[in-house]
């Protein structure tokens, strides 16, 4: 199996202005590509191969008007050339919209590194093509610095380098291959009922609160909320007829911004790993959860903002793909599955239960939470599934 390992980048001034400049690069030989693809399209032409491209762009940089391609390390360039026609197919195939130009405002500076020439060190990484000079004082400003000590191997394969900036720091991510697990977890199975009031209620009688409810979080959110509106006056108060000025003074706030976008982001994100991982790593033979209909869920206007700072969609492919790695089955109840209407002693199910009622009472008696009856559902549920496909 191969695993994405991700770590930011610690480069100094000279580090940052040459991969900016890969960044542009790169950007500059996917729009030329897509250039060319859509000319030679107009004028009746068949798909051009990123091959020919490559051969075609070769001769672009001995011209003296674009001879400043030479700067850049070649692989990136081709790598760019080979992204541009790989979206520009898949658009003809079906499978994705039409490839855009990128621009240089609004698009993610980004660029590949040759997977053969990169080398990791357990605090550095060495990007191709920074220095020519062959002299140590020089060679220096290839090695950038890794936040993280350790993180990435030194002794293996590594698989589709890649460098991106987000805005505030730059990453490199990087695929590396392991060995697939034999072990088969035989723990019992595991039901996931995903809510608003927590996280996750599990079947086992563990409960994920929400995040987003703890005080840290509400503060920063208090933060971002004055300083949205404080950038807004800033901007009504410099409009010059029917346009905006933009201050240095915007241009901090903005940035402040972005951090603290940045950080509640990463805030979620983390829990969202710690969660995963804690049930994972109680091995259970399986795990159900259900298909939530999001999308439906967030047209309403009261509950889409708790929707969508839950992030559900994110949790299941997190579950999916380490659950995979460690051979655990994931099903997924269909979304018409009535898992908290269904009474969990006589199956009886309530038809008239409001989403305002927490505590399900049924007829027969049992007096439960509605969340952690929907999860001993949803494992019931999987174990009907895993008996069926196994007779």
């Amino acid at each position: 199996m191969i695993k994405t390992i991700r770590v930011m980048l610690v480069p100094n001034n000279k580090q940052k202005t040459k991969l900016f400049q890969y960044a542009n690069t790169a950007r500059f030989a996917y729009n030329w590509t897509l250039g060319r693809e859509q000319e030679n399209y107009k004028n009746g032409g068949k798909f051009i191969s990123d091959g020919d491209l490559r051969k075609e762009f070769t001769q672009l940089k001995k011209t003296k008007e674009y001879a400043w391609l030479n700067n850049v390390s070649n692989n990136v360039t081709k790598q760019a050339i080979k992204d541009a026609c790989e979206a520009y197919r898949d658009f003809f195939k079906g499978y994705t919209k039409f490839p855009r130009f990128k621009s240089k405002k609004h698009s993610v500076p980004k660029f590949y590194q040759d997977n053969v020439k990169i080398q990791f060190a357990d605090t550095h990484v060495k990007v191709e093509g920074f220095a020519i000079s062959k002299k140590k004082n020089k060679q220096k400003l290839n090695w950038i610095r890794l936040a993280e000590k350790g993180r990435i191997p030194t002794d293996c394969k590594y698989i589709n380098p890649r460098i991106k900036y987000d805005g505030i720091n730059w990453w490199i991510t990087i695929g590396i291959e392991y060995e697939d697990s034999t072990n088969i977890p035989s723990n019992e199975g595991i039901g996931i009922d995903l809510g608003i009031k927590d996280l996750a209620i599990c079947s086992d009688e563990h409960k994920y609160q929400n995040i987003n409810k703890s005080q840290k979080v509400k503060n920063l959110e208090k933060r971002k909320r004055r300083l949205q509106r404080s950038i807004s006056r800033r901007y009504e108060k410099n409009k010059k007829g029917g346009s905006y000025c933009k201050t240095r003074n915007i241009v901090k706030s903005e940035k402040e911004l972005l951090k603290l976008n940045h950080r509640l982001t990463n805030i979620r994100q983390n829990y969202l790993h710690d969660t995963t991982s804690k049930i994972i790593k109680r091995e259970p033979s399986f795990i159900c959860m259900e298909d939530l209909n999001v999308k439906g869920m967030m047209k309403n206007k009261h509950l889409s903002k708790a929707i969508q700072q839950q992030c559900f969609g994110e949790f299941r492919r997190q579950i999916e793909y380490k659950a995979q790695w460690n051979n655990i089955p994931v099903i997924v109840a269909d979304r018409f599955f009535p898992s908290s209407k269904l009474c969990s002693c006589c199956g009886n199910i309530k038809k008239d239960l409001k989403l305002s009622d927490r505590i399900y009472k049924c007829e027969c008696g049992n007096v439960i939470d509605r969340d952690y009856q929907a999860a001993l559902n949803l494992k019931r549920f999987g174990e009907l599934a895993l008996e069926k496909s196994v007779a």
